[in-house]
């Protein structure tokens, strides 16, 4: 019983790591919003939207008493999350679970502060992933974001549409797995099909991310434009006591400053925007007057 139970666990571990079939290059742009569906303000403005500050991972039954939006091409409950955009880059990994052989389809649209779109994500995006030890057959997708300075929260919402609840997705029938893990004969039985459906589970997590490739998020701006939208309902903060007054930092050395403009514009240039913000805070925690103006520069292409 221990040996086929090992033999089982390890089947699964290889079947990880063994693609059924190689993806092809996606030729997805989540930066071109002209594609993605709109979706009025007033709807955006009512949502729930949960905070989620990374390192995070939260899971999300959508049922038909979850968020419901009817607009356009979406159809069915939906997921709203809130993330913090003054603590650098976020990769964000999005799964969609298989359940009773049901399934959800997840599209998502990104939107800056002033919620407008900034990235999209259509359900193509998000590839299916056969199940593991611990985990379910999925359909998952990784997504990298970046915040633009100016910001204090972007905003991510998960759907689906009426096109896609007319799919369905080939699951791998678990004795193929099985076969394919331990280098047996696959069995030449019929996969299993999974219906889109307008609820499921949905499994997201953020942390961290040092890596390149981001995607930029809102308007680059030395300072906020105009208020920040208000989602939902907001208590009002109690008052409290005026901060004493803090002594203004000492000018900047010139050669510091140097330093701290030249440092700015090799990571923006390395594709490390999110040094390049850690060094821009440090420079003006230090008194320096043109680390954001370099930033800003730098990113624009004109640094």
């Amino acid at each position: 019983m221990k040996k086929n139970l090992l033999t089982l666990c390890l089947a699964l571990a290889l079947g990880v790591t063994t693609p059924l079939a190689a993806l092809a290059t996606s030729t997805i742009s989540p930066a071109n919003v002209s594609i993605a569906p709109t979706i009025s303000t007033a709807t955006l403005q009512q949502l729930p939207w949960q905070p989620l500050v990374p390192p995070a991972t939260q899971e999300v039954k959508l049922t038909a008493n979850s968020p419901q939006i009817s607009q356009g091409n979406i159809e069915g409950a939906v997921a709203a999350f809130a993330l913090p955009a003054d603590r650098g880059s976020m990769e964000i990994t999005l799964s969609s679970l298989v359940s009773d052989n049901q399934l959800f389809s997840p599209s998502v649209l990104v939107l800056d502060e002033q919620m407008r779109p900034a990235a999209y994500y259509p359900a193509s995006y998000f590839t299916y992933e056969k199940a593991g030890i611990m985990v379910n057959d999925r359909l998952q997708g990784v997504m990298k974001l970046t915040p633009a300075l100016g910001q204090k929260q972007i905003y991510l919402l998960v759907y689906t549409t009426r096109e896609d609840l007319a799919k369905s997705t080939t699951l791998l029938a678990p004795a193929k797995a099985y076969a394919m893990g331990v280098g047996n004969a696959v069995p030449d039985i019929p996969d299993p099909i999974a219906k889109h459906t307008p609820t499921g589970d949905l499994k997201i997590k953020v942390t961290a991310e040092q890596g390149m490739g981001n995607i930029m998020i809102g308007l680059i701006q030395s300072a906020p434009a105009s208020a920040p939208v208000v989602v939902g309902n907001t208590a009002q903060p109690a008052p409290v006591a005026a901060p004493a007054p803090t002594k203004a930092a000492e000018p900047m050395l010139s050669e510091t400053e140097n330093y701290f403009n030249q440092a700015i514009k090799d990571a923006v240039k390395a594709g490390d925007v999110d040094k390049a913000l850690k060094l821009l805070n440090e420079a003006e925690h230090l008194g320096s007057t043109s680390a954001r103006k370099t930033f800003i520069g730098s990113v624009k292409g004109k640094g």
